[in-house]
């Protein structure tokens, strides 16, 4: 398994987690509370994670391929997610 994580700098990462969590709750088994979030994709999963003024976002695959599709729909969605802020994704993948 694949892992690749990123962290932004946001006003609200609570707000964020609820939010992208509650999109995807339609799709998926998604849990969530203020502080932690899980996303179990089809082809990988997500974690979120607030802290003061962060999120931590840690997406898993099983492949490079999926690794990537995940990263750029979780940063797509976390930056339609929060309309009022932009952030710089700078993924930092481990194996």
């Amino acid at each position: 398994m694949l892992e690749s994580s990123v962290q932004i700098t946001t006003t609200d990462p609570s707000r964020l987690i609820r939010r992208l969590c509650k999109h995807w709750s339609h799709k998926f088994e998604v849990t969530y509370d203020d502080r932690h979030g899980s996303i179990p994709f089809g082809s990988g999963h997500c974690e979120l994670r607030a802290d003061e003024g962060r999120l931590t976002a840690l997406v898993r695959a099983e492949d490079a391929a999926q690794l990537e599709k995940l990263e750029t729909v979780v940063a797509d969605h976390l930056q339609r997610m929060a309309a009022d802020e932009t952030f710089s994704f700078d993924w930092k993948r481990r194996a």
